[in-house]
């Protein structure tokens, strides 16, 4: 796809992965909205990068619907959802609480749903539309304490095979993308510590592989990719 001019939709943009991979499309001349539920940091980084903001919380149906139907107004119509909002939370089976454990599912699994739903019925319509949902290598091997945020991320994978054989026949591509480690604000939310290195990925490196695999020409498209430090080690 072209992406100078495409609207572009990325939950949890304020941070991290999400405001990476919302500066590239913006430095390819992207109209880019972005989400995420801290009004403050979302505003801030709208106006760093050029982008739009959506006050909203994807685990809650209302917001997904009315974030989308903002964007689309305000945009005229939308060609790329980018599901990225997400948390982890990483304790050992016996202490995990469901609680917990259902509120990880609401934002990794039922948000990334309710905005993938909301923005399939416009791709359908209009027949064209990508779908990227960032996942994790988590989502591909478990871990030990990773219950919860694993099980998401499989979960993940699994809606992406089903969309996209549900969507393909309406020229929507669907694609996954699972990065290993990433220096972001990710491990301080979820409550361990987490070293810089330059031998681990920056979410820049995740941005440039999803602007890579969108700007494949829209016969053709990657299903899935992982993105993993060269030598971590």
């Amino acid at each position: 796809m072209k992406i100078q001019g495409a609207r572009v939709l990325v939950t949890g943009g304020s941070t991290g992965i999400g405001k990476a991979i919302a500066l590239a499309m913006r430095e390819k001349g992207a109209q880019v909205g972005i989400t995420g539920r801290r009004r403050a940091l979302l505003e801030a980084t709208a106006q760093e990068i050029g982008a739009t903001a959506y006050t909203g919380d994807v685990s809650v149906e209302e917001d997904c619907i009315a974030t989308m139907d903002a964007f689309v107004e305000a945009h005229e119509g939308i060609d790329v959802l980018v599901n990225n909002a997400g948390f982890g939370v990483f304790q050992p089976l016996v202490e995990i609480q469901r609680e917990t454990f259902e509120a990880v599912f609401a934002t990794n699994v039922v948000g990334a749903m309710l905005m993938a739903r909301e923005a399939a019925k416009r791709f359908v319509e209009q027949r064209s539309g990508n779908i990227v949902n960032i996942s994790s290598t988590s989502g591909l091997r478990g871990g030990a304490n990773a219950s919860a945020y694993s099980a998401s991320k499989f979960a993940l994978r699994g809606l992406s095979e089903c969309w996209r054989a549900e969507l393909r026949p309406s020229n929507v591509r669907v694609l996954h993308v699972n990065p290993s480690e990433v220096l972001t604000d990710f491990a301080s939310t979820a409550g361990f510590k987490q070293e810089s290195s330059p031998r681990k990925l920056r979410a820049s490196e995740v941005a440039s592989a999803v602007v890579g695999a969108l700007e494949m020409d829209d016969r053709g498209f990657i299903p899935e990719l992982s993105v993993w430090a060269t030598n971590p080690f």
